[in-house]
């Protein structure tokens, strides 16, 4: 039978924001519960992932229908300027300007630097995100506020990192945020959102949407297949009829099509360019090459290509490009089809009309790039404008786009020098961006070249701070070596820089790597002395260096030095922000806890003012297990959520090293161990043997606490025997000590003590001192035992390690009590009871009440009030508001806006039975003091 023949359809034309929804019921209702909560002042955060054309954007639409009552700022991600830092963070923020003078000073100078209002120096990537969070929170204040982000896999890495970040930290604000992003394409920094998959239509719609959209007749077989080729993708189902002709349509004749959806959707469109007018064709490259969306810019461009704007009529009759208040595609694959089906040519042709037409003033950076774009070959104009346009986006913050640009400056580089300097200023901001292939990638690019002596010790330093970035300090450590023996006799300042960075990678490593550590050591050791007064980084190294080689005793001096300099005020702030990480080993090596504390305490505000935030984590972990320490628990709690909040923020992996001493003092045996075990795991295969030997350390701590000795005995001497590391190896000591001696292995007890002795007498601090007369007793027999039971109490009385102390009271305890003086014991047993259960420090709590009900008294044991309900944000935000800081500095604090701390403060004032601020004093246990001014 022969089939009908039909009409050429006349198929629906597409305009920007046009959507024709079938069903999409699931999807409609969500979008409408996220307007009601936004309304209702709860923050919702909603990431639509789909593959290209299944109907993200239609969605949007309805959104933006729904929203009559809201504010909308709108960003768009476009694929050609991913390498321009902050670029869809202007585009959402750019109507809000008029609110910077509402935000901190430091925020409100981060933002202006990064937007171009201002110059200064280039603001911590995770501060400019705070301001945001608190610029979107200000406004919402005023109107509540939705923002749409579509093709969000194209957004530049700066903003999508930003716009993830205040995704993540959103709870009480009048404020919603939705973005469409391609499943599986870039968009990393909206990683942990809330999803919401979109797929293709079921059969039943997808046919109801066909045959809605496509008049006359249409054979069951051609719809059957244009739906399997679809897969449901509306867009698809819109655009593939296009490429049939009415008889296919009718009969049923074509050929199944084997392509990738999207590439048949983008050939599509790029099939209906090939009737239009030549100049019209190039106008719609010129548009699809010029992301910014200006009619002005593109009719400038226009001019210069010799081409009448009235060409864009044609390309708006077939539904492709719309030039109204700005230049808008159909569709994102227009655009892509526009460019990439054009010639390379003509891509030049339009990139050099772009370039001409842009203002060399008001964008220099996308000039810079379109002409880079223009050339077919080097250039060494052209390479050094990127190279002054990396210049620029460094001083704004936006490693990334420095980063890209120098890649293409050193590729359009003439001179070889010039070159090899603008790959490796490339690898050093592409490790900066955490890009480390691209690093890599670059210093191959500059070994390409002639080096000299300089730019070869360079690229070691470079590969080995790219090794040591990725966690492998092992590996890192022979090339930061090899590159400063290279530096030596070139850069002595760099050079022992460079073996500083190897000491510290190699105490990362841990036992692994104690013989690099001490080759590195010897050869710093060896190194000529700087001319003039040494630098705070200088005394550092030789103090490091004397410890690792010539031990504490010998380095105790020049450790000291150092640790009062990093506590100071003239170590300048970029050598603080460098090196504290690493500054820390003297106070730590020397049980040095004031010298701990005064160090971390002036490190982490000069962080703070700095806005270099990523660099506190370490700084906050250390004088958190300060306090760990001296069993103020909430305040350490405190100090970790704040890490917490920042690593969360920056995507660092930092291991929960206070976290799991914590759980160890308070015995909580269950997670103790979870806790000990996943990071032993994840140690091994991170190669991060301090991690180990922390967990060791911890699990030591747990089972003493809980009186299995023989249980804390391995892990003790696991942790105690590392040849590397320099705190918690001493700090497992008095652990082996005790569990030694009470499961009668009295010479490792002994041979314990004199390694502790070693460590505890070159600074003689009250702490270490105290700790090794508390560990000395435990060998000890009558008079001799007593005397230093009491003088462990005595020196560590006069410190504030409170935990230590309680400790020392309950081994007192049990060894009067056991010697038969039952008086004397309670007494001791009692105070330890008190100490240690008023911190939490519950399991080594629990042996002092079995003690003294050995001795012949009972105690009650204490009911937790509902301050131990708090979370542990909630805790933190209580004793920030206690100490009297105001909601918009502890939203600094804990990357929060105001009014979500408000909303927080109310849940802890209704579990805390009060009504404000005020009582908040008496409602908390007292902690140290110093946290409220760090």
């Amino acid at each position: 039978m022969t089939r009908p023949c039909a009409p050429e359809p006349a198929l629906p034309r597409l305009e920007p924001g046009a959507s024709t929804l079938v069903d999409r019921r699931s999807e409609r209702q969500a979008l409408d519960q996220l307007v009601a909560d936004a309304l209702a002042g709860v923050s919702r955060v909603l990431v639509l992932r789909g593959e290209p054309g299944v109907g993200k954007s239609a969605l949007l639409s309805y959104l933006s229908d729904r929203i009559v009552q809201l504010r909308v700022a709108r960003a768009t991600g476009v694929e050609s300027e991913m390498e321009l830092a902050y670029s869809g963070l202007h585009q959402l923020c750019a109507g809000m300007l008029d609110h910077l003078k509402q935000l901190p000073a430091p925020q409100r100078d981060a933002l202006a630097t990064v937007f171009g209002r201002s110059s200064g120096p280039a603001p911590d990537q995770f501060l400019v995100a705070l301001a945001t969070l608190t610029l979107l929170a200000e406004v919402a204040e005023g109107q509540p506020l939705v923002c749409i982000v579509d093709d969000a896999q194209w957004l530049d890495d700066a903003s999508a990192q930003i716009i993830g970040f205040v995704g993540r930290r959103l709870a009480a604000e009048r404020l919603a945020i939705v973005c469409a992003a391609r499943t599986g394409n870039g968009a990393d920094g909206l990683a942990r959102l809330p999803e919401l998959s979109i797929r293709g239509l079921r059969d039943s719609d997808a046919r109801a949407l066909l045959r809605r959209v496509i008049p006359g007749p249409l054979d069951s077989a051609v719809v059957e297949q244009i739906i399997a080729e679809s897969h449901g993708v509306p867009l698809a189902l819109l655009e593939l009829p296009r490429t049939r002709q009415s008889a296919d349509l009718a009969g049923g004749f074509g050929v199944l099509d084997s392509r990738p959806l999207a590439t048949k959707i983008e050939q599509s469109f790029a099939e209906r360019l090939l009737p239009l007018a030549p100049e019209t064709r190039l106008l719609v490259l010129t548009a699809a090459a010029e992301p910014v969306g200006d009619p002005s810019l593109l009719r400038r461009a226009a001019e210069m290509l010799g081409i009448d704007m009235a060409a864009a009529a044609a390309a708006e009759d077939v539904g492709l490009l719309y030039v109204r208040e700005r230049v808008e595609f159909a569709h994102p694959l227009v655009r892509s089809a526009a460019y990439h089906s054009a010639t390379a040519a003509d891509r030049r042709r339009v990139h050099q009309a772009l370039a001409d037409a842009t203002d060399v003033e008001a964008d220099p950076d996308r000039r810079a790039w379109h002409r880079a774009r223009a050339i077919p070959e080097p250039d060494e104009g052209v390479a050094a404008e990127l190279e002054r346009s990396a210049g620029r986006a460094q001083a704004r913050g936006g490693v990334a786009a420095a980063a890209a640009f120098l890649r293409r400056s050193a590729a359009l580089s003439v001179d070889r020098t010039s070159r090899a300097d603008r790959a490796l200023a490339a690898a050093q901001v592409s490790l900066q961006a955490g890009a480390f292939d691209a690093a890599l990638e670059m210093l191959a690019v500059a070994e390409s070249t002639p080096l000299d002596a300089l730019q070869s010790a360079r690229v070691g330093l470079l590969r080995g701070h790219v090794m040591f970035a990725q966690g492998l300090a092992t590996d890192a450590v022979p090339l930061l070596m090899a590159a400063a023996e290279r530096l030596t006799q070139l850069d002595l300042g760099l050079a022992r820089e460079t073996y500083l960075t190897a000491c510290g990678a190699a105490l990362y490593g841990g036992p692994a790597s104690a013989d690099l550590l001490l080759d590195t050591c010897r050869a710093a050791r060896a190194l000529p002395h700087p001319a003039g007064k040494p630098r705070a980084v200088d005394t550092l190294l030789d103090g490091i260096a004397l410890l690792v080689t010539d031990g504490r005793a010998a380095a105790a001096p020049t450790l000291m030095r150092t640790t009062s300099d990093f506590s100071g005020k003239d170590v300048p702030v970029d050598d603080c922000l460098r090196w504290a990480w690493v500054a820390t080993t003297g106070p730590n090596a020397l049980w040095d806890d004031d010298g701990l504390r005064a160090m971390c305490t002036r490190q982490i505000r000069v962080a703070r003012d700095a806005g270099a935030l990523a660099r506190m984590p370490a700084q906050l972990a250390a004088l958190g297990g300060s306090y760990a320490r001296s069993g103020d628990f909430a305040s350490a709690a405190s100090l970790m959520a704040e890490s917490n909040a920042i690593t969360e923020a920056t995507g660092a992996r930092l291991a929960p090293y206070v976290e799991m001493v914590v759980l160890a003092m308070r015995g909580s045996e269950t997670e103790a161990v979870r806790l000990i075990e996943a990071t032993t795991e994840q140690a091994a295969e991170l190669r991060q043997g301090i991690a180990t030997d922390v967990a060791r350390w911890a699990a030591a701590i747990l089972y003493n606490g809980l009186g299995r000795y023989e249980q804390a005995l391995g892990p003790a001497m696991a942790a105690s025997s590392s040849p590397l590391n320099m705190s918690t190896a001493m700090w497992s000591l008095p652990e082996l000590v005790e569990a030694a001696a009470r499961t009668g292995a009295v010479d490792v007890a002994r041979d314990a003590v004199e390694q502790l002795t070693a460590t505890t007498r070159p600074a003689s601090t009250d702490f270490g001192l105290g700790i090794e007369a508390r560990s000395r007793a435990l060998v000890s027999e009558g008079d001799a035992a007593e005397a230093m039971y009491r003088e462990a109490i005595d020196r560590l009385r006069r410190t504030r390690l409170r935990a230590d102390l309680g400790r020392a009271h309950l081994l007192f305890g049990e060894w009067l009590r056991r010697a038969g003086r039952q008086f004397d014991a309670r007494e001791q047993l009692r105070t330890a009871h008190s100490l240690l259960g008023g911190m939490g420090v519950d399991a080594f709590a629990e042996r002092a009440r079995v003690e003294l009900l050995a001795a012949g008294e009972t105690i009650r044991t204490g009911v937790a009030g509902s301050r131990d309900d708090l979370t542990p944000q909630q805790a933190q935000i209580a004793r920030f508001a206690r100490d009297g800081l105001s909601n918009t500095e502890i939203g600094a604090r804990l990357f929060l806006s105001a009014r979500t701390v408000e909303w927080h403060l109310r849940k802890v004032y209704s579990k805390l039975g009060i009504t404000s601020r005020k009582q908040l004093r008496s409602a908390l246990r007292e902690g140290d003091p110093t946290i409220a001014h760090l």
